[in-house]
């Protein structure tokens, strides 16, 4: 919860330097489940079973489906400089330019960015900046996340 917190308040809008693949994870997992409690609801309570079928659809559907719908297009557009951000940066810490991101626009291309998302961080610096595990390259392995 912390990484995500850290992505919404300290770098909502920072492209540059490098994220470590916890702090992308963690902020992508927070961001998943958040997500899904605004989705579900909208979902399920989108039709309304008791309004006449062939009707005006306006009618059939729940109020409360419009409420959490705007809450879930209010949550996804905030949430969204932050989500390319902190992809952005996590393809830096891999040695990779930002613009990488693009090829999520191709369907199954999309997987390249799952790897690198999984990649390991570039040892040592690199012109997006400082490892963010530390200087040293040689870390234990326990401690990649």
């Amino acid at each position: 919860m912390n990484e995500y917190l850290n992505v919404i308040r300290r770098n909502y809008a920072n492209f540059s330097g490098r994220a470590r693949r916890r702090e992308y994870w963690m902020f992508t997992l927070v961001n998943l489940i958040i997500s899904t409690l605004l989705y579900i609801p909208m979902m399920a309570l989108g039709l309304n079973p008791a309004a006449s079928v062939g009707g005006d659809v306006a009618a059939q559907v729940n109020p409360l489906a419009y409420i959490f719908g705007g809450l879930y297009l209010l949550y996804s557009l905030a949430v969204l400089v932050p989500s390319l951000a902190v992809m952005i940066r996590r393809l830096h810490d891999t040695g990779k330019s930002g613009w990488w991101i693009l090829i999520g626009i191709i369907p199954l291309a999309s997987l390249v960015l799952l790897v690198f998302t999984i990649m390991d961080s570039e040892p040592g610096s690199n012109k997006w900046g400082p490892n963010p595990k530390g200087q040293g390259a040689a870390l234990p392995t326990g401690s990649n996340w």
